[in-house]
């Protein structure tokens, strides 16, 4: 059995087309036309390239994009400034600062000082709580994601069991809290593995949905595997670089091994990664509606 491949690139251009329509309609019936502002700080090349394909997917979408490129050498207070303006602007409905932030800003402060009607990263402590008890909020951008490959791909999630390895605040943790709240897309029975788990592989041979979310290439061979699982895997680990220059990627799975094992697989790259820009969209244009109190 060869796994069937979940297409990432795929999916997310399906929820870009739905969304292009819905900023045309939003255009046409209310002449709101949503907008997000970026915030890039410093001159990390990979950040770059992440903020470049977001203000390229604005264009393409309709959805208006205000970028601040900043130096690395800006102050706390400069920037939380910047966010300010941003917080009080009525084109502007989502705000994104590119994270990481150099070591001298706070990135918790930042992060509060964005108006959590605003905040289309899903990562202010509010819209953390509204997920967390399955109110209306702004869902962090790669869980939302993950979910709807699944919703998508018509993996059944109601009634199984999912296996995370890792408990970071911007996968594992969401993650767990999206699939296991009692609504459709969810009802799943959730387990969290991380680096204090005695024998993970008890764990994830277990799981009818795998999702690895962990930083480390390959970790997860196909003896951890479950046949006829589902496997997504979000890892992007830079592993060495092609005669061009370009990096080769690795995801956190095996997934020469493991395709011969799962029912059905993520790539990398092409699997989550696309995903998260399609579901910042999708946030940025439900922002707008809500600052409108349109549907």
């Amino acid at each position: 059995m060869t796994a069937r491949i979940i297409d990432g690139k795929h999916i997310a251009s399906q929820v870009k087309q739905e969304l292009e329509g819905e900023v045309r309609r939003l255009k046409e019936k209310f002449n709101l036309v949503p907008g997000l502002a970026t915030i890039l700080v410093g001159d990390d090349p990979a950040s770059h390239v992440y903020v470049n394909s977001k203000i390229r997917t604005c264009e393409k979408l309709g959805i208006a994009s205000f970028h601040k490129q900043l130096g690395s050498d800006v102050t706390e207070a400069e920037l939380i400034e910047i966010i300010q303006r941003f917080n009080a602007d009525s084109a502007v409905h989502g705000i994104l600062v590119q994270l990481p932030l150099p070591g001298h800003i706070d990135e918790s402060r930042i992060l509060m000082t964005i108006d959590p009607g605003k905040d289309v990263d899903g990562f202010h402590p509010i819209n953390v709580g509204k997920m967390v008890v399955g109110d209306t909020g702004f869902l962090p951008c790669t869980p939302a994601g993950i979910q709807q490959l699944l919703i998508r791909s018509k993996v059944s999630i109601e009634g199984a069991h999912v296996v995370i390895v890792g408990r970071s605040n911007i996968v594992g943790k969401p993650i767990a809290n999206i699939l296991v709240q009692k609504q459709s897309g969810a009802n799943a029975t959730v387990t969290i593995c991380h680096s204090r788990t005695p024998d993970i592989a008890e764990h994830t041979r277990r799981a009818d949905i795998l999702i690895a979310a962990i930083g480390k290439p390959k970790f997860i061979q196909a003896e951890m595997v479950k046949k006829g699982a589902v496997v997504i895997d979000v890892g992007t680990n830079r592993v060495g670089s092609t005669k061009e220059g370009k990096s080769i990627l690795a995801g956190d799975v095996d997934f020469d091994g493991v395709q011969d094992i799962a029912a059905a697989i993520t790539p990398v790259p092409g699997g989550v990664g696309p995903m998260t820009i399609a579901m910042l969209m999708l946030n940025t244009v439900k922002a707008a509606k809500l600052s409108q109190g349109t549907v």
